[in-house]
């Protein structure tokens, strides 16, 4: 279960490259009943939810059972999706302090899902969670400080807010701070601060991060150029899907800069960033180079990839 919502906007506020953002709209339960979340882990989600209320009989003060009743509510498992009942139990379980409540009730709120849309009420129950070391509730209030209605972004404020998401381990905000500092906005212009973070963004598995951080490694921005290492990010980030990554792994192998130079392989990823929207005219013009025995191979390869 994802933490936090607005990745897409930050994606398209910051200038993110393309890639597949995470975007799923219920956070995660951070502490669970002990049989219920067990039976969540393995799918078992109408046992979760008879675990659940077992645990609500016995303690009607039980915050974490609540929440994972709102949970299975909110994503449909084991019951029918209801927005409006996953509300309902996230609001009885924040009341009673559980913080991925309150995170859940913020973002019902700020999207209007189960409850009237309320973006006063949403930033409230986000400071909330925030207050009590949430990372995605710091996270949603940087997004908000820069989608901020009809106000003027504060992207100082948005920055400070992504500082503490990143410092709790969000990986996200680590991205979107290093981004500031790419371009300067709300802080001062640093390409070391910003590959300091989207760097930390990147080994932590952050798909769009990991594209942006072997770029700035490609060309020595902010971090010691190191060919080698940003082709093998490049190579890692292809095989999530991330067209942009298709794309320069394939320069990369067909020209021989940081990998060793392998034209079957170079235009395999060609194909696959081509056919994601990705155009480039150059590879265009090696693909049609290839002997016909060579094309055959890249049809293979292509072929073998996606039954991987």
């Amino acid at each position: 279960m994802s933490r936090w919502i607005g990745v897409g906007l930050m994606a398209l506020v910051l200038g993110a490259p393309p890639a597949a953002a995470e975007t799923a709209t219920s956070p995660r339960i951070g502490a669970a009943p002990d049989l219920a979340f067990a039976a969540y882990q393995r799918g078992h989600y109408t046992t979760a939810l008879g675990e659940a209320m077992k645990r609500i009989k016995t303690d009607p003060d039980d915050g974490p059972a609540m929440t994972l009743v709102g949970e299975l509510y909110s994503q449909g498992l084991g019951v029918k999706k209801d927005p409006a009942e996953a509300a309902r139990w996230y609001a009885l379980a924040a009341d009673r302090g559980d913080r991925q409540a309150t995170f859940a009730l913020a973002a019902a709120n700020l999207k209007g899902e189960g409850v009237p849309k309320n973006r006063v009420r949403a930033a409230e129950l986000f400071e909330k969670a925030a207050a009590q070391d949430h990372p995605g509730a710091y996270y949603n209030l940087g997004v908000m400080a820069i989608d901020n209605a009809d106000v003027a972004a504060d992207y100082p404020r948005a920055a400070r807010m992504f500082e503490k998401a990143a410092s709790l381990g969000d990986s996200d905000a680590a991205y979107a701070l290093g981004l500031l500092y790419r371009n300067g906005t709300g802080v001062e212009k640093s390409d070391a601060r910003a590959a300091e973070w989207i760097g930390r963004a990147a080994r932590e598995n952050n798909l769009p991060a990991e594209v942006e951080y072997a770029i700035m490694l490609f060309n020595g921005v902010g971090v010691e150029k190191d060919e080698t290492a940003a082709a093998k990010l490049f190579l890692k980030a292809a095989t999530r899907d991330n067209p942009v990554a298709q794309n320069r792994v394939a320069r990369i192998l067909a020209t021989g800069r940081g990998l060793p130079k392998n034209s079957v392989e170079a235009m395999k990823w060609h194909i696959f960033a081509r056919a994601a929207g990705i155009k480039d005219s150059w590879l265009d013009a090696e693909l049609a180079k290839l002997s016909p025995q060579d094309k055959a191979a890249v049809e293979a390869a292509v072929r073998q990839y996606v039954g991987h």
